[in-house]
């Protein structure tokens, strides 16, 4: 299937159903699929053991990995050494629970906290940040069983550089948001220069009526032939390049946008 200078993925959510009504639509579509779990009190999607031996089985069949998101409710960052090992234990509950999945990856977010802007962060609060950040990698690769650069640190709202330096000193790669890149400004070749050797994942979109996460047609095309020209001037490793998206019509009309890309 590997038409183009990448591995091709997207989202466990594309059509209105359960992850493996998903994955089975997906399977010959994609080589990647990116699951995205969550768990709270009112409601998780997490698979069961039976639900797990099957996302393997067709996997298995279909040629697929799965790169998987750790929750978005956990704060690696956080300044409470409590909330820190909470959020680390969820995250390791879902390394766990996957264990038996050819995976790509493990996407987290560094963050401090909900609606926490850390762009208006303080110098203090800033090295307050950083420093939690290396605190909660230490405990989350502590016997977690995945070498470090499994884990891939993804780029947010805020500059990337602030960050750099656990990602480096833990051993963790990179997923890099060229959507993020495009949608909060930030400059896409500096980014491509610094991170894209150290990148396992790319995540994939367009912004359209001031949202992110829309279909790859809405992406700007000297963006995206930047990315695509850059992968293919390294592809000895192809990088899952997910179309993080969440419906079929923005995976159709965004796979229509690559096809000028294939080989």
């Amino acid at each position: 299937m590997n038409r183009y200078p990448f591995r091709l993925g997207t989202s466990s959510y594309i059509v209105p159903d359960e992850i493996i009504p998903n994955v089975r639509y997906l399977a010959g579509k994609v080589e990647d699929i990116e699951l995205v779990l969550f768990e709270s009190d009112e409601f998780s999607n997490l698979p069961s053991a039976a639900e797990i031996d099957r996302l393997a089985e067709l996997a298995l069949d279909n040629g697929l990995t799965y790169s998987v998101h750790l929750p978005l409710d956990v704060y690696l960052g956080h300044p409470d050494k409590s909330e820190r090992e909470r959020s680390v234990g969820k995250c390791r509950r879902i390394v766990e629970l996957v264990k038996g999945l050819p995976k790509s990856a493990f996407v987290m977010h560094f963050e401090a906290g909900p609606g926490v802007d850390i762009n208006g962060f303080t110098p203090e609060q800033s090295s307050c940040f950083v420093e939690s950040l290396r605190d909660s990698s230490a405990m989350l690769l502590g016997g977690c069983g995945e070498t470090a650069s499994m884990f891939c640190a993804e780029n947010l709202s805020y500059p990337f550089e602030l960050v750099w330096p656990v990602v480096e000193e833990s051993g963790f790669s990179v997923t890099l948001d060229v959507g993020h890149i495009e949608y909060y400004g930030f400059p896409l070749d500096e980014y491509l220069l610094r991170y894209l050797p150290r990148a396992k994942v790319l995540h994939m979109h367009g912004t359209h009526s001031g949202r992110d996460h829309n279909s790859l047609s809405f992406m700007r095309p000297e963006a995206l032939e930047q990315v695509v020209g850059a992968l293919a001037a390294d592809d000895r490793h192809p990088r899952v390049f997910t179309l993080e998206i969440f419906s079929e019509d923005d995976l159709q009309s965004s796979v229509g946008t690559l096809q000028r890309f294939r080989r």
